[in-house]
């Protein structure tokens, strides 16, 4: 252990206590903005990434080498914090502020020490390589992090967005609204054919109303759709094929030969009742 090292673990085991309470006054743990629940937080936090710290440089750990064994502890104490203040859409400018609030109280306590202006320069500099250290670990984890949540968020949307709803005892329909690419196709086959396993439904209804366009790759998506619920023993009827599209089907070149197809949704209904037995008359 270098000599700035044992400096620096001498001030965190003798005054941590006062060094947490100046980090938190730094990181505007004071403010009136503060709820006292918010101040409790920052509290555990500071006071669980200072013992970290202390226990990596008693551990030996190189304030150069982040990534090794001794600072282990330290880097899963930034990561649970900057999953925690991505989670409450806190940026990640705050939380690495929040980390680089520790420089200043560590600095005064070093100024207070009594080490000749060497040794404290050398202290300054290896403190500052390693909180710099910390704060672009926490940088990284919020930005993986956010990405996480983006990317399952994104995926809620795509199941909300393409519900299976029963519309007659053996009849689902699937209204799609929107751009249709590979993604969103999967999740309709996956959903669509379970539903179909569940309900033991025969006819599925894919309404292509709130579809803006229909190019080639579309039409691709529809005709696996298509093929994946046939294989599964149902039928298939597209509705919502309104004249552009109908017209934009036939400059393309797109055989639908063998899928029945519909203007709209209520035209679908009527004619998967029909094709099922039922008659739907007006009562007088």
């Amino acid at each position: 252990m270098t000599q700035q090292d044992k400096a620096m673990l001498g001030l965190l085991t003798q005054h941590e206590e006062q060094i947490v309470s100046e980090w938190l006054q730094q990181a505007g743990a004071a403010s009136p903005r503060m709820t006292e629940a918010g101040r409790r937080t920052m509290q555990g936090e500071a006071v669980e990434i200072a013992r970290y710290v202390r226990e990596g440089l008693q551990a030996g750990g190189d304030v150069e080498d982040f990534r090794a064994q001794a600072w282990s502890g330290l880097r899963g104490a930034l990561e649970s914090l900057s999953r925690s203040r991505a989670a409450q859409g806190q940026s990640a400018g705050d939380t690495s502020v929040f980390v680089l609030a520790f420089k200043r109280p560590m600095f005064s306590a070093l100024q207070r020490s009594g080490l000749d202006a060497q040794a404290q320069l050398a202290a300054v500099w290896s403190l500052s390589v390693l909180v710099d250290q910390m704060a672009q670990w926490t940088v990284s984890t919020y930005q993986q992090s956010r990405e996480d949540i983006i990317q399952r968020q994104q995926q809620d949307l795509l199941e909300l967005s393409t519900p299976v709803i029963k519309l007659w005892e053996g009849v689902l329909a699937v209204p799609m609204i929107g751009t249709l690419d590979s993604s969103r196709t999967q999740v309709v086959m996956e959903t669509l054919l379970q539903k179909i396993v569940e309900t033991g439904a025969t006819l599925a209804i894919i309404d292509i109303t709130g579809v803006p366009t229909v190019d080639t790759l579309v039409a691709q998506h529809l005709l696996k759709t298509v093929s994946a619920i046939r294989l599964m023993g149902a039928e298939c009827i597209i509705s919502g094929i309104r004249p552009q599209i109908a017209q934009t089907i036939v400059h393309l070149g797109i055989d639908l030969q063998g899928i029945a197809s519909k203007a709209s949704l209520a035209d679908a209904l009527s004619l998967a009742l029909q094709q099922r037995g039922y008659k739907v008359t007006r009562s007088a």
